[in-house]
């Protein structure tokens, strides 16, 4: 990988080298996202993250970081812009949701200070099994 994905097509094409579950958002659904209001990217060599922050609580809505360029600390970089982003749009709280099978994201969140608050049951449902969702949430620093 050249540099930061930034197009909706880069977006996607590394998602799909990422995920399987929760399945890889298409080009036309990062563009989608992209459009709304409060919705940000964050990039880096090799990943990116992309946000909201709306009516004081923001949500991270999804983060990938290349195979390749993982175990680099570019992960905990973008979270940690993303916290200071959220907050900088007046986010008092934020979520993400995260597959219970996906250790190191888990590991990322909870040393970055994210606490599980919720759980929901076979969430993603892939070919070859349903996964739960793990919620989690952060009070940002303001």
């Amino acid at each position: 990988m050249s540099g930061p994905p930034e197009t909706p097509d880069a977006l996607a094409a590394l998602h799909a080298r990422c995920f399987t579950t929760p399945r890889p958002w298409s080009a036309d659904e990062f563009a989608s996202l992209l459009s709304l209001p409060g919705c940000f990217l964050l990039t880096g060599t090799g990943g990116f993250l992309l946000g909201r922050a709306i009516a004081g609580e923001a949500e991270l809505l999804t983060l990938a970081v290349a195979p390749e360029t993982r175990r680099r600390g570019l992960g905990r970089t973008l979270l940690a812009r993303f916290e200071a982003e959220a907050a900088a749009r007046g986010a008092e709280n934020a979520f993400l949701e995260v597959a219970a099978d996906n250790a190191p994201a888990r590991a990322l969140y909870e040393t970055a200070g994210w606490r599980q608050t919720g759980r929901r049951k076979n969430y993603y449902r892939g070919a070859a099994r349903a996964v739960d969702a793990l919620l989690y949430a952060k009070a940002m620093d303001r």
